[in-house]
């Protein structure tokens, strides 16, 4: 490996420390500077910076940055060669101490954060085999879902024409399990509260074939503005947008069939495909999220409709946001009777209250859903 792009590795690593900003963040920041770059080393540097924060609680404290950034990446090729050689007490060096006081920090779990994560596409309704032919996907890549594929090709997909007709989209395997779990019917009206830039949404209009309503909404103005443009390349025409804060005040009066609360969270399911969010994130976040949560899901309840289904759902592995926020909702809205949740490769262990999809089983992000139906009677 060219010792230049250790070097270069560490000095991107080192200014979004100082900035205070994702890894992710910094590299693109470095790429719109570097447009000649990126195009011919931009996935091995990425590599490269990712590769370092999936190992550096291994690393020595007192060595350079671009030492430590060397030593991640020949442990990285250690890993590959013989996973079975790292013990389970050696592998929780690759998490935060404080998570063992949050989740089962289990042997399975912790091997698979330590692996490159895989890339998951899934085809618009009725082009499955479109997009499989245009990628030469094989059998073995592709999902529990005819248009649910893994890409392993190094083509940039943001400038594949079939993106940028609305093809596909690019969308974590664990995030189409959620809009599956919703199940949402052609003609029916559904809200997507926390809908961010829309992946879910989208995938809800495909569900529903384009028919009935589905209303996207977030906190953002910038990521609803990228909602409606994807919304536009889908050609999704059952999709309304509008900014909401999550508080009491609702944006409409409508009751729905569905209502989804992807919520804010920690990220801790998305740590393979996110390494730095492992040293990013702390306790405080944890507790100060699952307050969030529980408020966001007290104040939707009353727009789900007699007989409606609400969904919880959050990238989150850690007991504080995911059965316990479940709990919490019960206790306080028992007129919501729980349903019992299945999705294809996962296995439910224990009695706890909704589905927990841990990366292992997925092959993709961890992921926490739970759905309750409203009674007839007032919530």
């Amino acid at each position: 490996m060219n010792d230049d792009l250790y070097q270069l590795a560490a000095r991107i690593i080192r200014q979004a420390n100082d900035n205070r900003v994702a890894a992710d963040e910094e590299l693109r920041a470095f790429f719109k500077r570097n447009t000649g770059f990126a195009r011919e080393n931009g996935a091995e540097i990425t590599r490269i910076v990712f590769t370092f924060y999936r190992w550096s609680g291994f690393a020595n404290p007192k060595d350079t940055l671009a030492a430590k950034v060397r030593f991640a990446n020949r442990r990285a090729d250690e890993y590959l060669k013989n996973p079975s050689s790292f013990s389970l007490r050696a592998l929780k060096h690759a998490v935060p101490n404080w998570i063992e006081r949050e989740m089962d920090t289990e042997y399975d779990w912790l091997a698979s954060l330590q692996f490159e994560p895989l890339l998951w596409i899934r085809a618009r309704r009725d082009l499955a085999q479109k997009v499989r032919d245009a990628f030469n996907v094989s059998d073995e890549a592709i999902g529990p879902w005819p248009e649910t594929m893994a890409y392993t090709g190094h083509a940039d997909l943001f400038r594949h024409p079939l993106f940028k007709d609305g093809s596909f989209e690019i969308q974590d395997i664990a995030s189409q399990m959620v809009s599956r779990i919703c199940d949402p019917k052609p003609g029916e009206t559904w809200w997507d509260t926390c809908a961010g830039e829309g992946g879910k949404t989208l995938h809800l209009s495909d569900l529903m074939e384009n028919k009935g309503l589905i209303w996207g909404t977030d906190r953002s103005k910038r990521r609803i503005t990228l909602l409606k443009k994807r919304a536009a390349r889908a050609n999704a025409f059952n999709v309304r947008t509008r900014d909401w804060d999550g508080g009491e005040n609702l944006p409409t009066k409508t009751q729905f069939d569905g209502v989804l609360v992807d919520a804010p969270c920690s990220g801790v399911g998305t740590w393979q495909r996110n390494p730095h969010a492992r040293w990013s994130t702390n306790i405080n976040d944890v507790r100060e999220l699952a307050e969030i949560q529980k408020r966001l899901l007290g104040n939707v309840a009353r727009a789900v409709k007699p007989g409606g289904r609400l969904i919880y759902a959050v990238c989150t592995l850690t007991r504080r946001e995911t059965t316990w926020v479940a709990e919490d909702f019960a206790k306080r809205f028992p007129k919501f009777e729980p349903i019992e949740l299945t999705a294809p490769g996962i296995t439910k262990t224990d009695d706890t209250p909704g589905l927990t999809i841990w990366p292992q089983e997925s092959r993709g992000n961890g992921m926490f859903i739970a759905a309750w139906r409203r009674s007839d009677e007032a919530a």
